[in-house]
């Protein structure tokens, strides 16, 4: 009886190893069926996102990697200047590394159609009402009015995330600088970014007019997009050999860098935070079509600033500007007080009749 036993169990393993066995290889022949074409090049675009990691995930990965790297090894300067006492106005702030990278994972998101759309509920609101921006804000994003350019969801950020800009051309004119700085000093942001966007109607139209075919604008709009002028002819300049609306794409980059140079010359404050490490400003376009941002090469912002440093057009500090014109003003008056004490002690004396009280 115990045979018997033993037997109709060694029957069944055997069986249960017959039906692994077959639905295995049942399963290496979808494999092969799925993939074989692929693998022998009549698909190997299907083959290659079959078998290989999404791009946009390992990028992703990476930059959460770099994330945590640069968090783990923050050592920007704690005093505000060598030399000077007080503590970094931006030492409660993660660093200009740190809010670039958490710009970055949001538009990858975004890109992806996988936002997770923070900071947008009742709480936050809540927040929004009682807390300072200076508290949470971490970025200031210049950028165009365009309706394409929606800029908190490019980069998947919600309520008191960003101190955003924006203006038509994405151009930096005092009304922009003064703002920038006002997101830089008072917000307490450790990065700007100036960002430029493919397809831009402003950049587009004058283009069209250095090359002479552009069509008639509104009374204001010139005096708006009359700083993206140096920008196309600079594209036009580097690319001599591009015509039409080719330039396009050439003069939105150099757009940005325009812009930056703009910011720096007029605004000692972004190029005192910058300099000190407090701060970093960089350059970015973005692709209404696919949703990514390209940045753009931050050794071109120090280059730009070092440009600056070096010119004597340059809008120096407040302080300074105001001793120097106060020393010429002081001058003036100081001659003109010595030229009436003068005109006093040259005046002939009269004495004053005496009157008889009696």
């Amino acid at each position: 009886m115990k045979e018997n036993k033993n037997k109709i169990i060694t029957i069944c393993y055997l069986v249960l190893m017959v039906v692994t066995i077959v639905m295995f290889n049942s399963s290496g022949d979808k494999s092969e069926t799925s993939h074989g074409k692929a693998a022998h090049g009549d698909d190997p675009t299907a083959y290659k996102e079959a078998v290989e990691p999404d791009a946009q995930t390992a990028k992703l990965a990476y930059l959460n990697q770099v994330l945590e790297t640069i968090a783990s090894t923050d050592n920007r300067p704690k005093a505000k200047s060598d030399g000077e006492e007080g503590e970094n106005p931006f030492a409660g702030k993660i660093s200009p590394d740190v809010a670039i990278a958490k710009l970055q994972q949001g538009n990858i998101r975004f890109a992806k159609g996988e936002s997770t759309h923070p900071n947008l509920d009742a709480e936050r609101r809540l927040l929004a009402a009682t807390e300072s921006q200076a508290n949470h804000a971490f970025a200031t994003v210049l950028a165009c009015s365009d309706s394409r350019v929606p800029v908190e969801a490019i980069f998947d950020a919600g309520v008191m995330d960003i101190f955003t800009v924006r203006v038509a051309g994405n151009v930096c004119d005092v009304d922009e600088i003064g703002s920038i700085e006002y997101g830089l000093a008072h917000v307490l942001t450790p990065v700007v970014v100036l960002l430029g966007h493919t397809q831009c109607g402003a950049v587009t139209a004058v283009c069209q007019a250095v090359q002479g075919h552009g069509h008639k604008l509104e009374t204001n709009i010139p005096k708006l997009i009359d700083n993206i002028e140096p920008a196309v002819k600079k594209a036009m300049e580097i690319n001599p050999d591009v015509k039409g609306d080719d330039i396009i794409p050439a003069a939105i980059e150099e757009n940005v860098w325009t812009a930056m140079e703009e910011l720096f010359m007029k605004s000692p404050t972004t190029r005192e935070f910058v300099s000190k490490g407090y701060a970093m400003v960089v350059g970015a376009v973005y692709d209404i079509g696919t949703g990514n941002v390209t940045w753009l090469s931050e050794d071109k912002t120090f280059e730009i600033l070092t440009k600056v440093e070096a010119s004597k057009d340059k809008v120096v500090i407040e302080a300074d500007s105001a001793k120097e014109e106060s020393e010429p003003a002081k001058a003036t008056e100081e001659k003109a007080q010595e030229e009436e004490e003068t005109e006093e002690q040259e005046a002939p004396q009269t004495e004053e009749p005496k009157v008889d009280k009696a």
